[in-house]
């Protein structure tokens, strides 16, 4: 502190024309932008990043992979899309980084897939039933391309196969893929899920009635 209880001035002060340098006015008067622009507090100790630090850094805001995790939803709007609360932040950052690609192929096949590998841990599969009937020189070959009396139409089956996890984790796996499907499938289908996780494994959950069922959960 200066003897006359005013803080030391600025050091934008060094940035002006001789002349002002010698204007104490002045040197107190930019202690405020000095704390702005620069992130500088008290006898000039960083307290906080300052307005030019943050434009300088200002493209990393835009990268899923570094930004704040408070950015992530901002980013998220660009597409119009809210980021569930329960998925973890390596989750999102993925999703983000992913969702333009994804939007062009929204309602596919291969677009559920992705995006229950992003959010949904194990396997899944995806299988199309297919509704041709039994038609001679058209669909005539059983098991290949017709089924007697015909599959239904625009039906498809998901089925996950989760690593083992407490009820908890499993309920709320089985919630997002649920509302992943829900999202992505074409207005005009319907599905089956069918949810699979290890019910016993020798040595490490093999306890019956303890940390183990006989047969796969979810069957």
């Amino acid at each position: 502190m200066s003897a006359n209880g005013n803080q030391p001035p600025s050091v934008l002060l060094d940035y002006l024309p001789a002349v002002y340098q010698e204007d104490g006015f002045l040197g107190q008067f930019l202690l405020a932008f000095e704390k702005l622009l620069l992130g500088l507090g008290e006898e000039a100790k960083v307290s906080s990043e300052g307005l030019e630090a943050k434009i300088a850094g200002i493209a990393t805001l835009f990268d899923p992979f570094a930004a704040p995790e408070e950015f992530l939803p901002w980013l998220a709007g660009w597409t119009a899309f809210s980021l569930r609360a329960d998925l973890e932040t390596p989750q999102r950052r993925e999703f983000i980084s992913k969702i333009i690609r994804l939007y062009r192929r929204r309602g596919t096949l291969t677009n559920l897939q992705d995006l229950l590998e992003v959010f949904v841990k194990g396997k899944h599969r995806i299988t199309e039933t297919t509704s041709d009937q039994l038609q001679i020189g058209v669909n005539s070959t059983v098991g290949v391309n017709t089924w007697i009396g015909g599959g239904p139409p625009h039906f498809f089956t998901v089925t996950i196969s989760l690593p083992r996890a407490d009820p908890q984790t499993i309920e709320r796996q089985i919630e997002i893929a649920r509302s992943l499907i829900e999202l992505e499938k074409p207005a005009h289908t319907h599905y089956a899920l069918n949810v699979r996780h290890p019910s016993l494994k020798i040595g490490e959950h093999s306890t019956i009635g303890v940390d183990t069922l006989l047969g796969t959960a979810g069957d």
